[in-house]
């Protein structure tokens, strides 16, 4: 019975954690690099019959060429309002429209910029490292209570907490890996 109640908080701690992961894998798909992707914009906040709705929903982004996106806007309408989100994001690009598709191109990065994304994805990396450690600190004070209302032995404590300590590293590193296959990216000329 005693060793249930851990796998559970274990599978629950990993599920959790994967969640972090995926936040982060969405994340760090929207900073820049060299290269144009559609996922660069599709998260992008576009106010909406004033609703903020993600761009993805309002048109089909496609790559014509590997610096360039073009939006095409299934309302036509939301033209300005796309192209207002796009000016007000982090992203540093000017919008051009032709009424009825949008033309986003991408100037290639200058070093200084570069390092910017950097420092961007770091922040990121650290808050995905942040909250993985805060559903560890969640998991970790349930265990002790099961010790402390006597469901577990000190022994599956010692053992529970071993094994969501590997399970935590884990997926902090899995975090580093991450942020070095995207800085490769940005840093890529």
């Amino acid at each position: 019975m005693s060793t249930d109640e851990i796998k559970d908080l274990l599978k629950d701690a990993e599920t959790r954690m994967s969640g972090a992961i995926q936040s982060l894998s969405d994340d760090l798909a929207g900073i820049r690099t060299g290269r144009a992707s559609p996922s660069l914009v599709e998260r992008l906040s576009v106010e909406y019959y004033g609703a903020p709705t993600p761009l993805m929903q309002l048109a089909s982004i496609s790559v014509p060429e590997p610096r360039s996106l073009m939006i095409k806007p299934f309302d036509a309408t939301s033209i300005k309002d796309i192209e207002k989100a796009i000016r007000a994001s982090d992203l540093g690009l000017n919008p051009n429209s032709d009424g009825k598709v949008i033309h986003l191109n991408l100037p290639p990065l200058n070093e200084e910029r570069r390092r910017e994304l950097v420092k961007q994805m770091s922040h990121r990396l650290e808050e995905a490292r942040i909250a993985i450690r805060n559903i560890r600190r969640d998991l970790h004070n349930d265990i002790r209570d099961y010790e402390k209302e006597k469901l577990i032995t000190e022994d599956d404590l010692k053992r529970g907490e071993d094994d969501l300590q590997k399970l935590t590293d884990k997926f902090i590193e899995d975090v580093a890996k991450h942020g070095q296959t995207k800085e490769k990216e940005i840093m890529e000329v």
